[in-house]
């Protein structure tokens, strides 16, 4: 049988994140359980090196970081985008494939960019190629003491081209979820909230742990 999941008591939450998009997703997620929403950004805290080989141990990397450097708990993301036809990939390297090379550009993050890496590779193998694809989330609730409880979400739906959309973050607007017409980047926020891949993870976590 397993072991009950540990409470979250009201109070002072870190959002382990430096990502905007993804801090104003999960704001909106947190507000109905009376936790007090700070980011990692806010608080100043460095974003430790991902080095984690799958979204859990990425997860639990960002956590436990926040979690010892402020003392409070912290609650970390880890998602991405992981296509049928490619293996997988991007996977835990979606944040990478749209980081600039130094031919590429100022350095930073060019979404549009990752989203055309995705279809290039895709484009390659012909028209007739398996466009499935889902985003996955994996959050991880760390304590200052060191303990951990970790919940993952999805959500399926297929690749489209060119993107579409101007209301999301990252591959939504190429992401069109199972049973819709409209990529992510298309639909309004409180929809997109109620069938993401970290909604289906935040229902996890809400049922385990407020």
């Amino acid at each position: 049988m397993a072991a009950p999941h540990r409470k979250l008591a009201p109070g002072k939450l870190v959002i382990a994140s430096h990502n905007a998009g993804k801090v104003r997703e999960i704001r909106a997620l947190l507000a109905p359980y009376g936790v007090d929403p700070v980011s990692a950004a806010d608080l100043g805290l460095p974003e430790p090196e991902e080095t984690g080989t799958s979204f859990r141990d990425n997860a639990l990397l960002k956590a436990h970081a926040s979690a010892a450097a402020s003392g409070l708990p912290a609650l970390a993301d880890d998602s991405g985008l992981c296509v049928d036809a490619l293996g997988g990939r991007p996977g835990v390297y979606t944040a990478d494939w749209a980081e600039r090379q130094w031919f590429e550009g100022n350095p930073g993050r060019d979404w549009y960019l990752a989203m055309g890496k995705v279809e290039g590779l895709l484009a390659e193998q012909g028209p007739d190629v398996d466009r499935s694809a889902r985003f996955v989330c994996t959050l991880a609730l760390a304590w200052p003491d060191g303990h951990a409880e970790v919940f993952e979400g999805r959500v399926e739906g297929g690749l489209t081209w060119p993107p579409r959309g101007k209301l999301g973050f990252g591959y939504d607007p190429v992401f069109v979820p199972a049973g819709k017409t409209l990529t992510f980047a298309e639909i309004e926020p409180a929809e997109k909230h109620a069938i993401s891949h970290r909604a289906d993870a935040f229902a996890k976590l809400v049922a385990g742990v407020f």
